[in-house]
Order: structure tokens, then sequence, then C-alpha cells
């Protein structure tokens, strides 16, 4: 089945530092309606109030806000992981926050997060890395290549950090590895079904 063909039902971002400006140049091109959730996790330190989402959601089309325990992930919508919580999602497609323990030194885990929605949605999920300082991600794209879903890592040569997106790409075989600003406009192919537009896997690349 060609990537045109698949339904996409979530889409995960993993990001760390230099995130707000990263985030910022990918979540306002997405449409109201756009098809699927949104899933990010953005390393931020203990304390940390909901600024990020705050901040997105009076510069973006679709909600952005944080994800709260037990909420359905809903099209629409960018879910960012509250500050300290590790974000996983239920076989229902609700959200659950934990308190355990920091995972490659990050809580909450772009992992954590990447692996649990990996096996809740195999081959209809979309993972994407974007800068940052570390390696966590690294494992949880592999998860997301496993289960069949499709995987983009921005273009280390132009991030702000590389350490991240080159660690996920020394970690499998990544399906897009693309420039900050094609980002955006990829995902903005994506209908009100979650496929997508014809060509639209060629063409969004065409910044």
């Amino acid at each position: 089945m060609s990537r045109a063909a698949v339904r996409f039902e979530a889409v995960v971002i993993g990001v760390s530092a230099g995130g707000l400006d990263a985030l910022r140049a990918i979540l306002p091109r997405l449409p109201e309606n756009f098809g699927v959730p949104v899933i990010v996790v953005q390393h931020q330190a203990p304390g940390t109030n909901d600024f990020f989402a705050r901040f997105l959601d009076q510069r973006c089309a679709v909600r952005v806000k944080e994800a709260e325990e037990k909420e359905a992930a809903a099209p629409g919508t960018v879910y960012l992981a509250p500050a300290d919580y590790h974000l996983l999602i239920e076989d229902d497609r609700t959200f659950s926050l934990t308190l355990e323990n920091r995972v490659r030194f990050a809580r909450p885990s772009i992992d954590v997060l990447f692996e649990s929605a990996a096996d809740v949605y195999g081959p209809r999920l979309i993972g994407i890395i974007l800068t940052g300082a570390n390696d966590d991600g690294s494992h949880g794209l592999a998860a997301v290549k496993r289960q069949g879903g499709l995987t983009v890592v921005q273009d280390p040569g132009a991030a702000e950090v590389d350490t991240m997106p080159r660690a996920a790409l020394a970690a499998a075989s990544i399906d897009y590895v693309l420039p900050l600003a094609a980002i955006g406009p990829f995902l903005a192919n994506l209908d009100k079904n979650g496929a997508f537009h014809s060509d639209g896997l060629v063409n969004s690349i065409r910044i």
C-alpha cells in the first residue's frame, strides 16, 4: 500500500533545545480542521507553566493545549506534555500522565510517548523528531518505524541543535529528512480523513 493510500490517525513530535521556534514554524501551517491529533513532547524544566501551549495557541488555527489525564486525543488539536510528566497513549486513544522515573534523563520523555503511540497506532502513526541536544526520541522513532509508521526527521544540517536529529537518523531508516520549512506544508497535505492529498508527499517538500 502506498503512503498516499494510508489513513493516518495521529502525529507525534519530539523536540528539545530550539523547540519553540521549531514548533512556531510548523504548527501555524496546519488548518483548523486538521484531520488527526498532534501530540508533542517538548523538554521542559519541572515547574514550567503552560506558556508553550498558550503562546502557540494564539498563533495557530488548530487548538493547542496541554494534555490532561484520561482526555481523548481529538483531531484538530495539538497536545503538549505537561512539564515533569511522562505522556503516554492508551489503547482507547486517551492520555495517561505519569511521574515514573526519568527516561534518558528526561521527563517528559519523547521515547515514552513515541513507543506507546507506536503500539496503539501502528502503521497509522507519523513520528517526527526535531531539534534537540540529546538522543531522546531515537529509540521511540525506531519503534514507530518497526510498527510500520511514517518517520520524519528535521534536516540536522539546518537544525538549531543537531544532536537529536542525528541520533534519530542513526537509530532507524527514516522515510523523510526535511528542512524545518517543509515539515508544516508536509503535514498540511493530510486531509480531514488523515490521508495525504494526491502527490502530497512530493509536492509538500518543494519549498
